[in-house]
């Protein structure tokens, strides 16, 4: 087993209010980001994309177009995909397994439970998570990911708030040891914006597994959010402090 990594992680890109971008698009970018820095490199360690017929949905088209060598479109094999993929990040690849959350979870937790039985290095990106995915169908729906991706000691678990913190996220867990789940859902959300108007996961943020996010200062209220519904609990705070109260705001996880 191999448990050293080279990888340059490149330089964040901050997103702004304009762009209109989803999440799993700032995944996608921040992917072809790190082939382009990475994959030109003798030492770098070799970056591997695998894909069940999904190139379009959780956008790893970029990457596939740019680095075909290190991208595998396994078609509707998610449970032999999942095990290839745990597979191939011990033998020094830091590889990405990109899947619905229905397919990338609950289809394949048992493939998911022995890479965490065999301590993988394997970085899981699931997107349509949530009930926001109305569009593909109640099958399609995948609410329970958070507790059962918890059933597994050796996962870590993020689930970012916007595009920027997407790509902070995903630029940290491809330069570290370890299996990564990191969550997102279907539809484009705002930026998050610090009270003075700056993307709050922009150029002075820096990524930290584990560490609570401060996002609106107060002392009368808490509100503790995370992912994409951080958005709707800003707007919360907001209708809260035009009645005088002060809420104090964190994104965790």
């Amino acid at each position: 087993m191999v448990k050293k990594i080279n990888i340059v992680t490149g330089k964040p890109h901050t997103y702004t209010q304009k762009e209109k971008i989803d999440n799993r698009s700032a995944f996608g970018n921040a992917l072809e980001d790190l082939g382009k820095i990475n994959l030109s490199q003798q030492n770098s360690t070799p970056i591997a994309v695998l894909d069940c017929d999904l190139i379009g949905s959780v956008k790893t088209g970029k990457f596939a177009a740019a680095h075909p060598d290190h991208f595998f479109q396994a078609g509707i094999q998610e449970h032999n995909t999942a095990t290839v993929a745990g597979a191939l990040s011990v033998e020094g690849i830091v590889t990405f397994f990109a899947d619905f959350g229905v397919f990338g979870v609950d289809e394949t937790y048992n493939q998911q439970r022995l890479n965490d039985i065999n301590q993988t290095n394997l970085k899981l990106i699931c997107t349509h998570n949530g009930i926001e995915v109305g569009q593909d169908g109640k099958t399609h729906q995948c609410i329970d990911y958070v507790g059962i991706i918890n059933n597994l000691y050796g996962y870590k678990i993020i689930i970012p708030a916007d595009p920027n913190q997407t790509d902070r996220v995903i630029r940290y867990i491809a330069s570290v040891w370890g299996n990564f789940f990191v969550g997102m859902g279907r539809s484009s959300g705002p930026v998050i914006l610090t009270e003075n108007g700056k993307p709050l996961f922009g150029d002075d943020y820096q990524f930290c597994y584990g560490k609570a996010d401060k996002v609106r200062e107060g002392n009368q209220a808490a509100i503790i959010s995370m992912g994409g519904m951080l958005s709707y609990a800003i707007k919360a705070s907001e209708i809260l402090k035009k009645k005088g109260y002060q809420v104090h705001m964190v994104k965790v996880i």
